[in-house]
């Protein structure tokens, strides 16, 4: 048994983890472990660093936990893919890549809930600011001195241009940076790609800090269970396992920043959690607390995909002889399609005048293929990516045995939400009528799919539960408030436990409108002044839509 004692034992080396690796050891008398079950993303392994490689390892088990979910009952009993990285970096190393902020009135949800003030966006945009590096440059809504690198999709493909002039044509107004002053509209989208490649969490936050003395990095080093003092009250420390040698690792705090499906899972094996589940599996209960693994939310999404009439798409770069081609462009110059995740345009709109903001979101990518790379359209095309932003759907995360090698059980019930169906029928419409303008006229063929016969609201939520697929966007299992179905307060302490502190996408107390890598980051950002004892950063000023007065 090694046994080692450190300030702070961070578990999982995702995009919360390396933040705070970095962060908080910019003390050098403050001494930190960061550990990551899987390996270190190796600087030599093009499938984790070419942006337009991103299907490898989203659907490899080399990097990712690869989760199954229970068969989800209002998808026709379909177990929907749940990837979840598992590298240095997390799923920074193996998504899409697309850097959204979220809406501005999420953040002031959030704010309206007790305990949670300080979480409002004028409070969270300094620590967006402080995270980022804007390659286009920084405003009062960029950074321009963080870690993080962001740079702008060209657009250079016809594709996208016709996109974002049919989305104005359509009505809804022209976005030229959803992340800064104005999110609704169509326009240009994020990544984080820099130099043509992945700029992930490891590559922004970690690397550059791994030899610090005072930060002890240990990689395929798996947790198996918080480590309670003797009087059952506190957590200081955690038992985990590195290849065949135990590891006993003793903390002042440990902060668990393994997401949204491990942090509840490692709670409910180190008995914290819903008695009535635990108790069963023969888990002694330390600390019932009943919304460990509840509230797990996601964004849901279908393709609207068209032939493209003229010979403009991707659909050649899929051929194996353009891949090596393109592939091998990549690897000497970083250049080329390979260094853009080609998501590089998008939008959010309102289903309804009645919506107070935005509650759609729209990828548009030019070529006709599923998100792993499979059931590839065998024609030029085009797809609009359509996802309801905040469904009501609840689902769970709950252990099934106390070993962590094994998978959870997880349900996102997916379309059970109140509005879902109508959101849907009015998403696909939606999309149809944006591909439908006149700036698509000149590449405009037949509807792939749905296809022209999918048209009543039956058949598009027939379409919806046969082909929807997982935005992979889990959050809110282990949320910040005060009521009884939370489980951290507004200082990522969990209740009732001294020395436990979670900091990831699982504190969310609701899911925001866009992709999750973004806010996650600055969650951590912020975490980690509060973990320091540091003065918050002082609330911003910047104007957006729908903000009523200042913090």
């Amino acid at each position: 048994m090694v046994e080692q004692v450190f300030d702070f034992v961070i578990v999982g080396a995702g995009s919360a983890g390396c933040v705070l690796a970095n962060r908080l050891t910019e003390d050098p008398s403050v001494r930190v472990a960061l550990l990551e079950a899987g390996p270190t993303d190796f600087r030599l392994d093009w499938r984790l660093h070419m942006p337009a490689a991103l299907a490898w390892p989203l659907m490899s088990t080399t990097y990712n936990w690869a989760y199954r979910t229970e068969p989800e009952p209002h998808l026709n009993g379909r177990r929907m893919y749940c990837p979840r990285g598992r590298v240095l970096g997390g799923s920074s190393s193996i998504n899409g890549m697309v850097y959204i902020r979220g809406n501005p009135l999420d953040y002031d949800g959030w704010a309206t809930r007790p305990g949670l003030e300080a979480w409002s966006y004028a409070h969270c945009l300094p620590y967006f600011r402080r995270a980022e590096t804007r390659v286009a440059g920084e405003d009062a809504y960029r950074g321009g001195e963080g870690p993080l690198k962001v740079s702008t999709g060209r657009c250079e493909n016809p594709l996208f241009k016709a996109f974002i002039t049919a989305g104005q044509q359509a009505g809804f107004p022209y976005a030229p940076d959803v992340n800064g002053y104005q999110q609704e509209g169509v326009g240009p989208f994020d990544m984080t790609v820099w130099r043509g490649r992945r700029w992930s969490a490891a590559r922004a936050y970690l690397h550059p800090v791994a030899r610090r003395r005072n930060l002890t990095l240990l990689t395929r080093t798996t947790v198996g269970q918080l480590r309670w003092d003797r009087a059952g009250k506190r957590i200081d420390g955690v038992l985990a396992r590195q290849g065949g040698r135990s590891l006993d690792l003793s903390a002042h705090e440990v902060i668990l920043c393994a997401g949204a499906i491990n942090s509840p899972q490692l709670l409910q094996a180190s008995g914290v959690g819903e008695p009535t589940h635990l108790e069963p599996l023969g888990i002694t209960v330390r600390a019932a607390l009943s919304g460990v693994g509840h509230n797990l939310q996601d964004h849901l999404e279908a393709y609207v995909q068209t032939e493209c009439l003229q010979p403009v798409s991707l659909w050649p770069a899929l051929s194996p002889w353009n891949q090596l081609r393109l592939g091998a462009r990549w690897l000497i110059t970083r250049e080329g399609i390979g260094a853009s995740n080609q998501f590089e345009a998008g939008g959010f709109t309102r289903s309804h005048a009645e919506a107070n903001y935005p509650n759609f979101q729209y990828h548009f990518l030019p070529v006709a293929m599923n998100y792993d790379g499979s059931k590839r359209a065998d024609t030029h095309g085009y797809q609009l990516h359509i996802g309801p932003m905040r469904s009501k759907a609840r689902g769970t995360v709950r252990i099934v045995t106390d070993d962590p090698r094994t998978p959870p059980a997880i349900r996102f019930n997916y379309l059970s939400g109140a509005d879902d169906e109508l959101e849907w029928v009015e998403g696909i419409r939606q999309a149809r009528a944006i591909l439908a303008q006149d700036a698509f006229a000149p590449y405009r063929g037949r509807e792939i799919a749905p296809g022209a016969e999918v048209d009543s609201e039956a058949a598009i939520l027939a379409f919806v539960r046969a082909h929807a697929e997982s935005a992979y966007h889990p959050s809110g299992t282990c949320a910040m408030g005060t009521d009884e179905q939370s489980v951290t307060g507004p200082d990522h302490c969990v209740h009732g436990i001294a020395g436990l502190r979670i900091v990831d996408a699982s504190v969310m107390p609701t899911i925001v409108t866009g992709n999750l890598n973004a806010p996650t980051i600055m969650i951590a950002e912020k975490a980690a002044d509060t973990l320091l004892g540091a003065a918050p950063l002082h609330p911003s000023n910047a104007p957006y839509p729908g903000r009523k007065s200042p913090p």
